[in-house]
């Protein structure tokens, strides 16, 4: 019998509707349309602003919509992971607000916290619990409302970030599509450049640290770029030299969408025309780990099955992966 793998078989998101643009954005802080545009390539980015709502909310919401595109019943899910950096609360996990809240009531479920190469590492471990053969439908969401972590006086990083929630469904197949491989690896080093200063036990929350604002994203952004810009373009080329993919047989890079310098890198790297790849940071900014799930849930009607399609990713840790994967279905139009 040929080997069980982990195929993709829907993706749900969740978009909140405050737009905050460019124009909105230079009203509070020294920057402007222009300079964002040219260093970054964010034009908007989404908000959720509704008093009380928070992550699990997000992605409750692309998790619903999920089990009904895919025509599942909460109660056939048997493990849902949750990749986030902003969960709702340090415990309970995030992901158990979200099943509780979707009504998924036979899961066990956990929280996995990777940053921006999030959702990458949640299918991977998502991956092995379909390959065992033990579970059927595993969901793997990728949500973080980063507007709760960002200063918007901090001209460096405000721009950046906006809010959304993902999901996508994984159940097992025979046929030659699904998860076919990944590359993940870690750094250490990158806790430095990349990190929120306090709220953790080795500087819990005070006074001091509220008002020193250490409660934010503090990022060292020359440093991150530098490794961000090799890390994730080398580790989408490794997957291609692993599988003797080359540039015409790839039919689409599925980038994190955090610079667009950093995507043009990686779609250079791999000899990848622009349009093969997918990119919506212009509307969307850097949601960390639900970027790569909302590109595929963008494009979805895009992509057809047997499509031959790499994701790569670079986070704060550092982290940085990629997977290669077949597309499992043609999406009706």
């Amino acid at each position: 019998m040929a080997k069980i793998r982990a195929a993709i078989t829907g993706v749900g998101a969740y978009l909140p509707e405050y737009r905050l643009t460019n124009d909105e954005l230079s009203t509070m802080v020294d920057t402007s349309d222009e300079w964002i545009m040219q260093r970054i390539g964010i034009k908007e980015r989404r908000i959720l602003k509704d008093e009380g709502k928070a992550t699990s909310f997000m992605g409750e919401e692309a998790v619903k919509e999920l089990l009904k595109k895919t025509n599942t019943s909460p109660d056939d899910v048997d493990v849902l992971i949750c990749a986030t950096i902003t969960p709702d609360m340090p415990f309970p996990a995030t992901a158990n607000i979200i099943a509780h809240k979707a009504g998924i009531r036979n899961a066990w479920s956990f929280d996995l916290n990777a940053a921006c190469s999030g959702f990458i590492f949640a299918l991977a471990t998502a991956t092995q619990f379909i390959e065992s053969g033990r579970y059927r439908k595993v969901i793997v969401v990728g949500a973080d409302k980063m507007s709760a972590i960002t200063n918007y006086t901090d001209r460096t990083t405000c721009p950046l970030f906006g809010d959304a929630g993902t999901a996508v469904m994984l159940e097992p197949t025979h046929e030659d599509v699904g998860i076919v491989d990944y590359i993940h690896r870690v750094n250490g080093l990158g806790r430095h450049h990349l990190h929120m200063k306090a709220g953790g036990s080795m500087r819990p929350a005070s006074c001091e640290t509220v008002e020193n604002g250490e409660h934010y994203i503090y990022q060292d952004g020359q440093t991150v770029f530098k490794y961000a810009v090799t890390g994730m373009a080398d580790v989408a080329a490794e997957i291609m030299e692993r599988h003797q993919l080359h540039s015409d047989d790839v039919s689409w890079l599925v980038p994190h969408q955090a610079n667009m310098r950093i995507i043009d890198a990686t779609a250079r790297r791999m000899g990848l025309n622009k349009d093969k790849v997918m990119i919506n940071i212009t509307k969307y900014g850097n949601t960390t780990a639900a970027t790569i799930p909302l590109c595929l849930w963008d494009y979805e009607k895009q992509l057809k099955k047997g499509d031959k399609i790499i994701l790569a990713a670079f986070g704060a840790g550092f982290t940085w992966g990629s997977v290669y994967l077949k597309w499992a279905y043609d999406t009706p139009q």
